[in-house]
């Protein structure tokens, strides 16, 4: 059984920042083996795990259509090999392996091209590709529109992630309906509040209130991370009792399912 997480939330709230810790509680208090995806065209989520990163699922999808014969709709330069074929090689060999985590990167979006049958497939070999794991972990764009095209999957556990303030939580709660438009089952949906500097406000408290969705925990600001960014060292350096990891496993103690391992 694959656990499937998602984290979610406006641009600048430290998403992949909380990715990262999650995949180290992972990592560090549970069996088995981590998929981590990286779903933002930024795509730093390696650098935050401390991974090398050379190509994307953007990069191999761009390069495929580039061979393809418009009138045959065959591959050029491949002869014998169908897309499907030529995008599960091509993905295999992109997978970033670590230890006990992969990595995928999204990459970039799409372009002006026609691209619905490419992504069928795509979600095809990347679902096939996640269910050999214990847990995937995606690292999401702002919104949630673009989640149903990137899996089919269903998502265990969805994490809107904002920033201390009553227009981040409106934010993350406008995010948070989303999930009813989506072609994919959202199972469970917390709010996660990040880089939290004392006592929540009872403005923020009463805005939490006010959306349809549990506050999972709230992560304080950690001057840490910003010291190993500015280092370029990996964020899964910090230390278990770092105040950002202890508040991690909280969340993850409280609201995570655990798969069956074996």
């Amino acid at each position: 059984m694959t656990i499937t997480i998602a984290l979610a939330g406006k641009g600048g709230t430290g998403k992949t920042t909380v990715a990262s810790m999650f995949i180290k509680y992972l990592l560090a208090h549970q069996a088995g083996t981590v998929l981590a995806i990286d779903a933002d065209p930024s795509a730093n989520l390696n650098l935050a795990l401390g991974l090398p990163l050379d190509q994307t699922i953007g990069d191999i999808r761009e390069e495929m259509l580039q061979q393809v014969d418009p009138t045959s709709g065959n591959l050029n330069n491949r002869p014998g090999m169908n897309k499907f074929d030529y995008l599960d090689y091509e993905i295999e060999y992109a997978l970033i392996e670590g230890d006990r985590v992969d990595l995928l990167a999204m990459g970039r979006p799409e372009g002006p091209g026609c691209y619905c049958a490419v992504n069928h497939i795509l979600r095809d070999i990347i679902d096939r590709l996640g269910g050999s794991y214990n847990y995937v972990v995606v690292d999401n764009e702002a919104g949630m529109e673009h989640l149903s095209r990137r899996t089919t999957r269903d998502v265990d556990v969805l994490y809107v992630v904002t920033d201390p303030t009553v227009r981040g939580v409106v934010a993350a709660g406008r995010i948070a309906e989303l999930r009813d438009e989506l072609d994919i089952n959202i199972r469970n949906a917390y709010l996660v509040i990040n880089r939290a500097t004392g006592e929540l406000s009872p403005a923020l408290h009463q805005a939490i209130a006010n959306i349809q969705m549990p506050l999972a925990g709230v992560i304080p600001n950690d001057p840490e991370v910003m010291s190993l960014d500015a280092d370029g060292r990996p964020l899964v350096e910090l230390g278990e009792d770092s105040a950002i990891f202890r508040a991690v496993q909280h969340i993850m103690e409280t609201t995570l399912v655990r798969p069956a391992v074996g």
